[in-house]
């Protein structure tokens, strides 16, 4: 079977299935090429995706105009798909462990109605080898049908970055690979219709899925670095953010910075590699070192606060702090493995009482899976105020918007550094 043809043909469909902030994208972009459907078991979702609003908030409704596809919760749709993209979370345990369990499930789904012919293509973050050890034994299982002799697999990471516009799935290139000669170049070819800047054919689906683990374990170490230097820098009184700018004027230093480092990339990724290398009786010591001191950081942030508000002779448990930006990145409304909840944990240790506002989470998704809602009135006498994520609506603050809120004595901690210079009558710190 040539699939591709197929495909632009119209003679085969792709589905897709997940379809959060990395699964509607590409589900949408190749709706508006060929016959797509789009699977999500969440039913509230599909109703909304199916009145062109986008559930995580990244897609404008104008994303799903002249686009041919069928949203749906039935399962049983995606026997009329012949390529299958499968796109679903791989999140962590509370045991800091690989959680599969939606992955599985999602391959469960596809296996109930493979037929002869027919591709499925992994785009969810694994470690090496969980394609072809977890996930093909259950498609052979379930179908009855025999992996390469009846049907292809393929591993294409995903490389979307929520909330970012200008680098997106059109422009940037695409890791392909397949689990043979054949699988590889149909699986490209199909690729190549919604990446105009092309794809990588790796040589495997081993390093497919190799590659794209260490970009964010790659990431996750440096920052882990920064914040290091942060905390060291900050014994000696010296600002990390002007000493990382004065740096930053080699050619070939590295420009990372300090941070809260949450999500479901940068933050779960690692464990995904760390748990395999164990299977091989390695044990990874600067991997973890940098997950170990990254998890650290919502502590340390409110550890530090809470030094400077006891420094200021106030009474600790008769303060009030501002959270301002609790998502786990800026502009966006994802507070899933979001670190500012560790910064809110901490100080409910020492009993502070802490008001948090975000102008993109959710209150009740908050309050669902943390415990917290949003404050939805700002006061005017905090002791401190921690500018946690640099959305673009408080960028734009002043000084004088900060003194307007807090008491005397009051301190500003601005964790990424966005009002550095610009605050002289509070107390400022940040990473």
């Amino acid at each position: 079977m040539n699939i591709y043809k197929d495909i632009i043909e119209q003679r085969a469909k792709i589905s897709v299935i997940g379809l959060g902030y990395v699964g509607l994208p590409i589900a949408l972009a190749f709706a508006k090429k060929v016959k797509v459907i789009g699977f999500d078991v969440k039913e509230n979702r599909i109703e909304m995706m199916k009145s062109h609003i986008d559930p995580s908030e990244e897609m404008e409704s104008s994303a799903f105009e002249n686009t041919d596809i069928l949203f749906t919760a039935d399962e049983n749709d995606l026997k009329q798909a012949h390529f299958h993209i499968i796109a679903v979370p791989t999140p962590i345990n509370k045991h800091l462990l690989p959680d599969l369990s939606p992955l599985l499930a999602a391959t469960r789904s596809v296996a109930r109605n493979l037929k002869k012919g027919d591709y499925v293509v992994y785009e969810s973050t694994v470690y090496p080898g969980c394609t072809e050890e977890d996930c093909i034994p259950i498609l052979e299982e379930i179908s009855g049908l025999t992996f390469n002799a009846d049907f292809k697999v393929g591993f294409s990471p995903e490389r979307i970055n929520p909330g970012d516009k200008e680098h997106t799935l059109v422009n940037v290139k695409k890791i392909v690979s397949g689990s043979c000669g054949e699988s590889l170049e149909e699986i490209a070819k199909v690729y190549e219709l919604v990446v105009e800047a092309g794809v990588h054919k790796a040589s495997c689906i081993k390093v497919a899925e190799a590659a794209k683990i260490i970009e964010n374990t790659q990431r996750d170490v440096n920052i882990a670095l920064m914040n290091e230097l942060s905390m060291i820098f900050n014994k000696m009184n010296i600002n990390t953010f002007e000493v990382l700018e004065a740096a930053g004027t080699k050619w070939n230093f590295l420009k990372f910075f300090p941070g809260l480092v949450g999500g479901h990339c940068i933050g779960v990724d690692p464990y995904y590699l760390t748990f395999k290398a164990k299977e091989f009786r390695y044990f990874p010591q600067i991997i973890e070192a940098g997950r170990s001191i990254n998890d650290s950081m919502g502590f340390y942030v409110a550890k530090r606060v809470v030094k400077q508000i006891l420094a200021a002779g106030k009474a600790i448990t008769a303060s009030h702090i501002l959270i301002m930006g609790v998502t786990f990145k800026e502009d966006v409304s994802d507070v899933r493995n979001s670190k500012v909840v560790d910064i809110v944990n901490e100080l409910q240790q020492y009993k502070v009482k802490a008001d948090i506002v975000d102008p993109y989470a959710s209150s009740a998704e908050l309050q669902e899976h943390y415990g917290f809602p949003l404050t939805q009135t700002i006061r005017n006498d905090y002791d401190a105020v921690i500018v946690a994520v640099n959305h673009k609506e408080y960028c734009h603050l002043t000084e004088d918007y900060f003194k307007s809120i807090c008491k005397e004595n009051a301190v500003l901690f601005d964790v990424k550094g966005v009002f550095r210079n610009k605050i002289k009558g509070l107390a400022y710190m940040s990473l």
